[in-house]
């Protein structure tokens, strides 16, 4: 006769408490370490910061790795430079802590014998693995003390860099208008700007635009940036032709280039309402590029020298007039250069496929639509410069 199995055991209340609050702990602690990013969004940020530090050690080892090696010889060089590479990025002390770990790490684990009381003989083991874990453990605490140290000052340099560039667009008669940038690193050295510029009466009062790329990036660009933007507003207060204004403007970069190694790329132009023209001058900017309302395409690429070269260069001014539907588009290299992960730059193509996508929405609109198709393009790839963009759309009065 058969016997009937006894009921499987169901598990007590508090056994599945204790498993759905362990499953929520474990989703509170991995949203706490993503930051409630998803696995795709984390890989993508991976690869990017990957991409970032080959570009920084890659810069060090192609440098110091000499042609005409053999195969096996190269890759030796390499191995070798790229350990250098990392190693001279540590402090000295830091260098000691990392040879130390890393000689434990090929150790083997050490036996001994120690005699106790009464005589008992007791064998131990030195795990020189462990004591290496510590060791780097140790390094990375201290490396990330120096980045939260620096990430801070970092930050601080942001915040007052922001408040040097304008914030909402001014209304302007005629004219609407839209901007942004995005540094390559915390800080740029890219600059832009809108501000009146008062003439001797009242029918002479016109706007300042500006846009300018410092060579270099990150702290010593931005220093510059802030002051160029100091030198911009001081010496517009003066009652001289655009031509002047940019020559001083040079004289002042050249006491601060490093006899012209730190030059400063701009477009400088007064936008006068009442007439709807615009004076300029580019600096060895990149050409600005004037859609009018019919198509045609026009540069703007009369001026001289970019700031911070020759202190004696002499500035040409332009004009050009702004019907409504005209749009004139103000960029940085690091928007028409950005590349892609196959190495293809964006273009003043694309610049230009976007406007004639779009070109009857605002420039707000417009600006955001840019910057998306940017992200696309450049998808996973480190941005390597700033991206500085102003759009400016001539409507009716």
């Amino acid at each position: 006769m058969a016997t009937a199995s006894p009921p499987a055991r169901q598990p007590s209340a508090q056994a599945r408490a204790q498993r759905v609050s362990f499953s929520v702990k474990l989703q509170r602690f991995w949203r706490r370490v993503t930051e409630g990013l998803e696995i795709s969004q984390l890989w993508s940020q991976f690869e990017s910061e990957a991409r970032a530090s080959y570009r920084l050690y890659s810069k060090d080892v192609a440098a110091k790795t000499p042609e005409g090696l053999t195969p096996r010889g190269r890759h030796v060089r390499v191995i070798k430079e790229f350990f250098w590479a990392v190693f001279e990025k540590l402090s000295p002390a830091r260098r000691v802590l990392l040879l130390a770990a890393l000689v434990m790490l090929i150790l083997p684990q050490a036996g001994f014998n120690y005699q106790g009381e009464h005589g008992t003989v007791h064998v131990g083991e030195f795990d020189f693995h462990f004591w290496a874990a510590l060791l780097l453990l140790l390094l990375l605490m201290l490396e990330i003390a120096d980045r939260v140290v620096m990430k801070r000052d970092l930050q601080i340099a942001r915040e007052i860099q922001t408040w040097l560039l304008p914030g909402a667009s001014p209304q302007i008669p005629g004219l609407a208008l839209a901007y942004a940038t995005r540094p390559a690193n915390t800080v740029a050295g890219d600059y832009y700007d809108v501000f009146p510029r008062p003439g001797k009466t009242n029918d002479e009062n016109r706007v300042v635009f500006a846009v300018a790329d410092v060579a270099g990036k990150s702290i010593p660009a931005a220093m510059l940036m802030a002051t160029f933007q100091a030198s911009l507003k001081t010496l517009s207060t003066a009652q001289v032709a655009l031509p002047e204004l940019a020559a001083n403007m040079n004289k002042y970069a050249c006491s601060n280039s490093q006899g012209g190694l730190r030059f400063t790329t701009a477009f400088l132009a007064e936008y006068d309402a009442a007439r709807r023209t615009v004076d300029y001058i580019n600096a060895g900017h990149n050409n600005p590029i004037l859609r009018r309302a019919s198509g045609q395409i026009e540069r703007l690429e009369v001026g001289g020298l970019p700031f911070g070269i020759q202190p004696e260069a002499q500035y040409q001014s332009g004009r050009v007039t702004l019907a409504p539907g005209d749009w004139l588009i103000l960029f940085t290299d690091g928007l028409v250069e950005a590349e892609n992960a196959r190495q293809e730059e964006y273009g003043e193509a694309r610049v230009l496929s976007v406007l004639e996508a779009a070109k009857s929405i605002e420039p707000t609109d417009l600006l955001k639509r840019l910057m998306a198709e940017l992200d696309l393009f450049v998808g996973s790839t480190p941005q390597h410069d700033d991206v500085t963009c102003m759009l400016l759309k001539a409507e009716p009065v």
